[in-house]
């Protein structure tokens, strides 16, 4: 199993860092710190290039908003530096469950497992 690991991490990225991404990392990176999601983010030494190490799915829409902001050089310091102010009314970030069996299913979609019977609407008969 650790053979097949490394080929994988030698080609792909769908599932943390491949190795080229580690050495960079390694060689280049200075690290800045970790989000609620195990998601560890680097920099380079100069500040010019962040980026981040996922924590199992490289899924953008598990970055956090904090984060994301770091990312896109929205602001200079991160998050474990200047927490961000949320406001009461604001939600806890969620990611993108598009796909999953958590996604959004409007009512009087086929998707449901309960359709929700339709009052409005009577099926034509033919004669």
């Amino acid at each position: 199993m650790g053979f097949f690991r490394t080929v994988l991490r030698v080609f792909t990225w769908w599932e943390g860092q491949t190795l080229n991404t580690q050495f960079w990392t390694w060689r280049k990176g200075r690290p800045v710190g970790v989000d609620a999601q195990g998601n560890r983010f680097y920099q380079t030494r100069d500040g010019r290039r962040r980026w981040v190490i996922y924590n199992g799915e490289s899924e953008a829409s598990r970055v956090s908003p904090e984060w994301h902001g770091w990312l896109h050089h929205t602001w200079e310091a991160p998050p474990t530096q200047v927490p961000m102010l949320h406001k009461p009314w604001e939600k806890p970030h969620l990611p993108n469950m598009t796909g999953t069996g958590l996604a959004y299913v409007p009512a009087g979609s086929i998707r449901r497992a309960d359709p929700v019977a339709r009052k409005d609407y009577e099926a034509w008969a033919p004669e």
